[in-house]
């Protein structure tokens, strides 16, 4: 918070409040990007899932791997361009409705995906202080201010209370600048605390030997007894999700030049599969153990619990062998993971309202001072937005897949098109953002509403995405190619698009 609010000093510019000056050098840029995308995604709901499943819990993480290698051809060429959301290309490539529906896409996936970081942020403090939130609480409710169910809903929503007022006043005082500061720090410290905690796990627990008489060997098998389609169900949401992930995009024009966006790709697919893989090999091997205490130990956690598995075991890390210190360590990765990524993912969706709909369409004229303020303003509504987002969902696990597939069906798609394929037209792109954005939202409403769900999160981008893509295709062969120079500045390799777009923007 120190640094945060020391570097909102040196904040005179969107440009600063946004994308750090478009001056984040190659080691602070692979902190940032492994620090957004380790979120409550994989410290709370992968992890969960690696504990029930097993290792075939990586084809959710291998989605991100191969997305992040097929970025690695595209990081110079979104760096060329610019700009500072995806929006901006959408429209520079599309038109005025595909900035429209992509910023929606963003706004609702990237806000669910905070309000899960909040949720992670809870749990945390509830295992840790959970001594001290009780007198928190007990404290407010004596001054009569809340009544009996107030104090009664304050005491289970304190943590996450408390954690989303940190992440909203981080991120509201200088925006990427802090962000990319302090995420050095906390990649080191993430990794670190997961590489050192696998090996004491493992041998303290009886190396190989523990392994063959007490885990299950599907467990370590590919599928995990699964089929092919389950797979692809797992894999595709965060394929497409990090394929259209704004907050990278918005990182690589934070980048002080071509090469250092580039550069930071290769050490960030390094550094996901290593903390990633280490994630489920550490809950794999602690839920065996606690898993199967008894009921009535006060160690034992249950399989509707498992999202909590790697914060159980850094809690009561001595039950496995993990040192205090090295307990410690674990639990500060996890509030590193969880703040970090709701940083990030609450000024994504603040940008893109700031630029792509205040500043676009609503005051075009508006001072350098005025559109920080207003930016700030959206942190801390969004913020609140993504608090009651909360009470929709069962389980972290299916924020994540609904998020992932929000923007994975609705964005990936047109935004791959623009830089892979000449022939997409502006009706196919802006179709394929309506399709997928429509189709996701459908069943997750039904779902909602059914007492019956109509289909489990974890297979929604396959329909989603698929009609998305669909209409991608059709739309684009039905109607007529785009003039040239509608999509070659995507091609041209020594071309500077910030005047394009600005010339884009006047003539509309």
């Amino acid at each position: 918070m120190v640094i945060s609010i020391i570097k909102s000093r040196a904040i005179k510019s969107q440009e600063d409040f946004m994308v750090a000056g478009r001056s984040v050098p190659t080691y602070k840029l692979v902190g940032t990007l492994l620090c957004t995308w380790i979120g409550s995604g994989s410290l709370l709901a992968g992890a969960g899932f690696a504990a029930r499943v097993g290792i075939s819990e990586l084809w959710m993480a291998a989605g991100a791997w191969v997305g992040i290698v097929i970025v690695f051809f595209l990081a110079a060429r979104v760096r060329r361009i610019a700009q500072f959301t995806v929006p901006d290309i959408l429209e520079l490539r599309y038109n005025k409705w595909a900035r429209i529906f992509g910023t929606v896409v963003i706004v609702i996936a990237y806000t669910t995906i905070v309000g899960y970081q909040f949720r992670g942020g809870g749990f945390v403090l509830d295992l840790v202080a959970s001594d001290g939130l009780d007198t928190l609480v007990q404290s407010i409710a004596s001054t009569g201010i809340i009544g009996e169910s107030g104090t009664a809903y304050l005491r289970t929503h304190i943590g996450a209370i408390l954690t989303a007022t940190f992440i909203i006043s981080f991120t509201a005082f200088a925006g990427m600048l802090s962000i990319v500061s302090v995420d050095i720090i906390n990649g080191a410290v993430i990794t670190l605390a997961v590489v050192i905690s696998v090996p004491i796990v493992f041998f303290s627990l009886g190396g190989m030997e523990y392994i063959s008489l007490n885990i299950d060997p599907i467990k370590f098998s590919v599928m995990g007894g699964h089929d092919f389609l389950w797979a692809m169900g797992v894999f595709f949401p965060t394929f497409l999700l990090l394929m259209g992930e704004s907050n990278m995009y918005q990182k690589f024009f934070s980048a002080k030049n071509e090469k250092a966006a580039k550069t930071a790709v290769v050490w960030w697919v390094v550094g996901t599969i290593i903390v990633e893989t280490a994630i489920a090999s550490l809950a794999i091997l602690a839920f065996s153990h606690f898993n199967v205490l008894p009921e009535s130990s006060a160690f034992y956690l249950a399989v509707e619990n498992s999202e909590q598995i790697i914060l159980h075991a850094a809690r009561f890390g001595s039950e496995i062998g993990l040192p205090i210190a090295v307990g410690l360590l674990l639990i500060c990765a996890a509030v590193a993971i969880i703040t970090s990524t709701g940083n990030s993912f609450l000024l994504a969706p603040s940008t893109n309202i700031t630029r792509d709909i205040y500043q676009r369409f609503v005051n075009p004229n508006a001072s350098e001072k005025r559109i920080v303020s207003f930016q700030r303003f959206m942190v801390l509504l969004l913020g609140i937005m993504a608090y009651l987002l909360l009470t929709q969902f069962r389980t972290i696990l299916d924020m994540a897949f609904t998020a992932y597939t929000m923007v994975g069906a609705g964005l990936t798609p047109a935004l791959l098109a623009a830089f892979l394929w000449k022939r997409v037209t502006t009706a196919g792109g802006v179709a394929s953002i309506a399709t997928g954005m429509g189709v996701t939202l459908l069943i997750t409403i039904l779902n909602s509403v059914l007492t019956q769900p109509v289909m489990s999160t974890e297979y929604i981008v396959l329909p989603a995405a698929g009609a998305s893509v669909l209409a991608l295709i059709v739309v684009s062969l039905m109607t007529e190619p785009d003039p040239k120079e509608k999509w070659e500045k995507f091609y041209e390799k020594d071309v500077s698009l910030s005047e394009a777009i600005q010339e884009h923007t006047s003539e509309n």
